[in-house]
C-alpha cells in the first residue's frame, strides 16, 4: 500500500488506473450517456485527438488549410424598387 521511494503524485496516479477503477469509470459512463451515445463519444474523443496529434507533428498544417479555405461570398442586395 505504501510504495517506498515514490511521491504522493506518482503513487496517487499509480493506483488511479487499477482495473477497478477503471470498471468504475465505465459503469458512471454508460449511466450518465447510455449505451447508444458511449460509442459516439468514443468516436469524438479519438478524431479529436488524433487532430491534435496531427497538428502538433506537423505546424504547417495550420496554415495549409486556412489557405484552403474558400473566402465566403456574401449575395448581393437587390435594389428596391419603390414606384
Amino acid at each position: 500500500m505504501f510504495a517506498l521511494g515514490m511521491s504522493g503524485s506518482e503513487r496517487l496516479m499509480g493506483e488511479l488506473f487499477t482495473p477497478t477503477h477503471l470498471l468504475l469509470i465505465l459503469i458512471v459512463a454508460l449511466i450518465l450517456f447510455g449505451p447508444k451515445r458511449l460509442p459516439e463519444l468514443g468516436k469524438g474523443l479519438g478524431d479529436g485527438i488524433r487532430a491534435l496529434k496531427e497538428g502538433l507533428k506537423d505546424p504547417d498544417t495550420k496554415a495549409q488549410i486556412k489557405s484552403e479555405a474558400k473566402p465566403e461570398v456574401k449575395p448581393e442586395a437587390k435594389p428596391e424598387n419603390k414606384a
